[in-house]
């Protein structure tokens, strides 16, 4: 039904049932394995250096696949890659829960991480076939204040698990959710309103160079962010890869602009308004990710408080995404999208700057009003961006922007631990100096991102 605008009542709640609660699973995995590695390396006889491949194999598979999923949306349907890669992520979940040593467990990892990209690479083109234009604001805010809170949920989801049980039921809760979300997904997700983008092909050469690209790229920054300065060998391997990396990538790239319709959407970034919010998505990321990791290591370690007193303190950064998200979607269609994530990502960089300037000895209440003020600004500005990027690219596309849009986060938060990584390598996590350090420097990636958003008031928008 090319001409369908959204779903009607109550066939669009079940279906954005199915997409909340896939998109739920498939952010909160990335992290919430982290707060068991040690148990995993001691169960698995593992090293601990070893056992981070638990959550890099997830990570990576989910960066090589992303774009390619997005792309095969667009040609057989948005539904199927989307059911398809929760069949898969289910079925690696099993095989996690299974898994008696390392190796095999960082296998089933990148499979979970493969079957993550198909269902993250088509969420936010499965919000457009969802709602209709004139409400499609309030389920892209729902649609990102759901990734927004998943994305920071993840240490206090685990520590309850592990509070009654060991570390494979983190994956085994996976197992009847995912079969209950694809029993209703098969009934309640809709197939693609308008047909496949002339032109477009999915070629396995540019597949693989899409992989190769991204997983050198990000072994290679972790590598000198984990190496330490004194690690030579580290350093120098993470060099080479982040060279290749590279080098492929700009192989790749080439291949692309020759394409009609690219696997890496180019065409896309040729507009304006896209590449704008794209490069806002990636900085404010990279803000959320060094704050949110450096803050635990302040208020632990210098600041003395309890792990229960800083999960609540840390809680009100959250809580004010759920205050602020519905809010600006309302917001949406009245004023523009750049404004809004201006305004939003201003306030979001004078909550981190106000953390950075921190007394040293704050009362709570001190840090709960910083942390608020910092969620506000979050809560403002996602929502707003997001539906530029969903919006602006046409129809056909929504799969080539969902891909993007879920490649700017990960690309964001990636480089935002890197950069956390290299800060803690030449100034102490515990004494206070590199996570003020890093909450500083979150403040100026949050001020660039709005720099980046107010920009965009200087470009029309396409129609929807």
């Amino acid at each position: 039904m090319p001409d369908q605008d959204g779903l009607p009542t109550p066939a669009r709640y079940l279906a954005m049932a199915v997409v909340i609660l896939g998109i739920t699973m498939t952010v909160l995995d990335g992290t919430i394995v982290n707060l068991a590695l040690p148990g995993i390396a001691r169960d698995l006889a593992a090293s601990a250096a070893h056992s981070v491949w638990v959550v890099n194999a997830y990570q990576v598979a989910i960066l090589s696949l992303l774009l390619p999923a997005a792309t095969l949306g667009d040609l057989v349907g948005y539904r199927r890659v989307y059911l398809s890669g929760l069949t898969l992520f289910t079925l690696a979940s099993l095989g996690c829960t299974l898994a008696d040593s390392l190796p095999m467990l960082a296998a089933a990892r990148a499979i979970q991480g493969l079957g993550a990209a198909g269902i993250m690479a088509v969420n936010a083109a499965l919000v457009r076939l969802i709602y209709p234009r004139h409400m499609l604001g309030r389920g892209v805010a729902l649609n990102s204040m759901v990734v927004a809170l998943a994305s920071v949920a993840g240490p206090s989801v685990a520590a309850g698990i592990l509070s009654v049980a060991s570390w494979p039921w983190l994956f085994a809760v996976n197992l009847p959710l995912g079969v209950a979300v694809m029993w209703l997904g098969y009934r309640a997700l809709p197939r693609n309103s308008a047909p496949p983008p002339a032109g477009a092909r999915l070629s396995w050469l540019d597949v693989l160079l899409n992989a190769l690209t991204f997983s050198l790229v990000f072994l290679g920054a972790d590598a000198l962010g984990t190496g330490g300065s004194a690690n030579f060998s580290a350093l120098a391997g993470g060099l080479a890869m982040l060279a290749a990396g590279v080098t492929l990538g700009a192989l790749y790239v080439r291949r692309q602009l020759r394409e009609a319709v690219p696997l890496l959407p180019v065409d896309l970034l040729r507009i304006p308004v896209f590449a704008l919010s794209m490069c806002t998505s990636v900085a404010a990321f990279a803000a959320q990710i060094l704050a949110y990791i450096a803050l635990p290591f302040l208020l632990l370690d210098a600041y003395g408080r309890s792990p229960l007193q800083a999960g609540l303190l840390i809680t009100a950064w959250p809580l004010a995404i759920i205050v602020a998200a519905p809010l600006a979607g309302r917001l949406i269609g009245r004023y523009p999208d750049g404004l809004l994530g201006g305004v939003g990502l201003g306030i979001l960089a004078a909550g981190l700057a106000s953390l950075a300037a921190l007394p040293v000895q704050p009362s709570n209440a001190d840090i709960v009003w910083r942390l608020a003020l910092c969620g506000i600004g979050f809560g403002l500005f996602q929502s707003p961006n997001n539906h530029t990027i969903v919006t602006t690219a046409p129809r056909h596309r929504s799969g080539g922007a969902s891909g993007m849009l879920g490649t700017a986060r990960l690309t964001g938060q990636t480089f935002g631990a890197v950069l956390l990584a290299l800060i803690f390598s030449f100034a102490n996590a515990h004494d206070g100096r590199g996570p003020l350090i890093a909450l500083a420097l979150a403040a100026g990636f949050a001020a660039m991102a709005g720099a980046f958003s107010a920009l965009r008031l200087r470009h029309p928008r396409a129609a929807d």
